[in-house]
């Protein structure tokens, strides 16, 4: 028996690869499902079931297109309703891969229909649970995403403290815990770093495992501090519920290539959002007018979701050669499906093209601070999220995080100059670029950030405080 965890950082999420004498389990796949029946070619292995911890609200799931493409069965726990066949399993279910045993523990809270799938090696030990994101190393799963008419936060709460209890706490310590995600998701509030742990030392360091902890204290602590939601959450659970285009579909729509001239009479036919992904110092030298930025390589697909309100909204891209099926892909595991094609060539395909452009000011950290200290005046606004700016910011920067870009939109004044910065340059690119292609044009973007202002001139006035 062997288990290979397959970790995406984008989406700080875990997918699992579990095979025992020919036979495959797959947990939680990400959309995209070649890795997975290569990996089962590679090893000569035959992918039976899909196992699903529940219906996934901040990626789009394989399960799909993996049972489509290899017979395999896709399964859920218990209260789930999907669109398409799959097999409903009973709590205490066992199911065999090879000599392999699995069995499905019923966890509702985080969402009614959770399970945890744990797993007997071939010699019927209790060897590892596939936690979904009811456990997570560090934390536990937020109980506000499937709220219903005759379910509150506090009722999932409720329910998830008594699923961690009843089915998680009483299993032997030396079990390997394998979440759903680790530190980045959306889906909790103080996951670790870490992708892996045993259950012994999450119960002595999650804070939600705590011994003698009352429900009342449980959930309390769960339910403070929550942020709202990404917008797409539910648009994704509907998906993964409801089902979806196949990917190879999607990826053959959107990496059609276009000419500039193509590229423009679709744009301008189509209402298309002009997304371009390089990165931002690229991004800053030269643009299509009124394209916005948000680079590939951050935290791409969760920006994407966070930023781009209608899940429908026809996109045409603007990418660096050889990355445009990757950029696809990463769309697609948010749900963005409506890609209608790439500019062949990229921004240089334009510029030669003789066609518009725009740019970004973009100035480096010692411009800034020389600006600064000669001016202590000037309007700065960081767009980083609440508790970052709370732990530390340049003296009279105003907090307008890009996660509300358009509840701050109406402070800002379009005839006045404002130097905008996040941590380290990637967010700041994305909020100006949103900003320019709304008719904001005086915004001038700080390269590298806050953490470069405050390590190479500590001595820039840096205020705090406790909110």
């Amino acid at each position: 028996m062997k288990i290979e965890q397959i970790y995406t950082g984008c989406l700080a999420q875990g997918a699992y690869f579990i095979f025992s004498e020919g036979e495959a389990a797959v947990v939680d796949p990400l959309r995209e499902i070649t890795p997975y029946i290569q990996k089962a070619q590679k090893e000569n292995v035959k992918i039976k079931y899909v196992l699903e911890t529940h219906f996934h609200a901040d990626f789009v799931s394989g399960h799909i297109d993996l049972a489509d493409a290899t017979g395999a069965t896709i399964v859920f726990g218990p209260n789930a309703n999907p669109s398409f066949k799959a097999h409903i399993a009973k709590d205490g279910e066992e199911l065999k891969v090879g000599k392999a045993t699995i069995k499905v523990l019923h966890t509702p809270g985080h969402t009614m229909e959770s399970a945890t799938y744990l797993l007997f090696d071939e010699k019927g030990k209790e060897y590892a649970i596939f936690s979904g994101d009811t456990l997570f190393i560090g934390d536990v799963g937020r109980p506000d995403l499937a709220v219903k008419s005759d379910l509150t936060v506090n009722d999932l709460a409720g329910i998830l403290f008594d699923s961690l209890r009843n089915k998680i706490m009483p299993l032997p310590d030396h079990i390997i815990v394998y979440p759903a995600h680790g530190a980045g998701s959306a889906c909790g509030k103080h996951m670790s770093k870490e992708t892996i742990d045993t259950l012994g030392n999450q119960k002595k360091t999650n804070y939600a495992l705590r011994a003698n902890m009352t429900k009342a204290e449980f959930i309390k602590e769960v339910t403070s501090g929550l942020l709202p939601p990404p917008f797409y959450f539910p648009l994704n659970a509907r998906l993964n519920k409801e089902g979806y285009s196949s990917i190879t579909d999607v990826i053959q729509k959107g990496t059609k290539a276009l000419n500039p001239e193509e590229f423009e009479q679709v744009a301008n036919k189509t209402g298309a959002l002009l997304l371009d992904v390089r990165d931002q110092a690229s991004f800053a030298k030269g643009f299509i007018p009124n394209s916005i930025n948000i680079g590939i390589d951050g935290n791409f697909a969760p920006w994407v979701g966070a930023l781009i309100t209608d899940i429908n909204q026809p996109i045409l891209l603007i990418t660096d050669e050889g990355r445009e099926e990757e950029t696809v892909v990463r769309l697609a595991r948010v749900g963005y499906d409506n890609t209608l094609g790439h500019l062949k060539g990229g921004f240089n395909a334009w510029k030669n093209a003789g066609k518009e452009t725009d740019h970004v000011n973009s100035i480096s950290v010692q411009t800034f601070v020389d600006t600064y200290k000669a001016n202590p005046n000037i309007s700065i606004i960081d767009v980083r999220k609440a508790n970052e700016y709370q732990s530390g910011h340049i003296m009279d920067a105003i907090n307008l995080p890009l996660d509300n870009i358009n509840d701050g939109m109406p402070l800002i004044d379009k005839n006045k100059t404002y130097y905008v910065h996040c941590a380290g340059g990637y967010r700041s690119m994305i909020y100006t670029s949103i900003l320019k292609s709304r008719g904001y044009d005086n915004l001038i973007n700080i390269e590298n950030g806050f953490k470069s202002i405050v390590a190479e001139y500590p001595d820039t006035k840096v205020s705090s405080c406790v909110c």
